[in-house]
């Protein structure tokens, strides 16, 4: 991982950062993601969700004054991007809505990105993520050692959720991933030598059912690391 540079500009604050996700059915943790949001911004971030819910998860969302945007269900990296894209703030925090994702955590986060990194990844395997089923824990390592691998430099958790970014990351780069979505947007970020820090989070137990396959979306994952690697090597 590249090293921060030093940065003279004023510190950035919860009054320029976007949180944005994608939200499908999920209604039993939303609230509480959502809050706990608030709670720890002090209501000052803006909070965007893309949703293609067939539940009351969009309308929990609007009731803790998140910005909604719906859709048709066309895919994790589908609705992430469209909230990428909503986002007007400077500092562009990615998360799941499951609650699965240390929400306490923002300021370090955001104290990251204030000392110079232009990506801070949450890496969920450094504490052992117990609280993932273990299959999914195993592809989470294999997917890490295989971009590693591709990339020539250690990745520990390629395809956690939780992430900041300087926008102009995510607005300079083209994204094209939809399940792989996760891997691609640290991958490229690396490729690319901008500033990455990977910081030990804790995982919790979700909230609700999953709809990824761990089979099909595995599969899914690893091309587009693959894909992406091969991109960029070629760029």
């Amino acid at each position: 991982m590249a090293t921060a540079t030093a940065v003279e500009d004023e510190a950035f604050t919860f009054d320029d950062v976007s949180v944005v996700m994608g939200t499908y059915n999920e209604a039993a943790a939303i609230g509480t993601v959502l809050s706990d949001i608030d709670d720890v911004t002090d209501g000052r971030a803006e909070v965007v969700c893309v949703d293609g819910s067939s539940d009351r998860t969009p309308e929990i969302a609007r009731e803790h004054g998140a910005r909604v945007i719906e859709q048709e269900p066309q895919g994790y990296g589908v609705a992430v991007e469209a909230a990428l894209d909503a986002a007007s703030r400077p500092v562009i925090v990615t998360t799941d809505c499951d609650d699965t994702y240390p929400m306490n955590r923002l300021p370090d986060f955001l104290e990251k990105v204030n000392e110079g990194y232009d990506v801070v990844s949450g890496d969920r395997l450094y504490h052992g993520a117990d609280a993932m089923p273990l299959f999914n824990r195993l592809g989470n390592h294999a997917f890490a050692a295989l971009a590693s691998v591709l990339l020539g430099e250690r990745i520990h958790d390629t395809t956690t959720g939780m992430r900041a970014y300087r926008s102009e990351v995510i607005e300079k780069i083209r994204w094209t991933e939809n399940t792989g979505l996760s891997a691609e947007l640290l991958m490229r970020p690396l490729a690319r030598e901008y500033d990455v820090y990977e910081m030990p989070i804790e995982y919790a137990e979700r909230k609700g059912e999953t709809t990824l396959d761990p089979i099909s979306g595995g599969w899914d994952i690893a091309r587009s690391i693959c894909t992406v690697a091969i991109e960029e090597r070629f760029r």
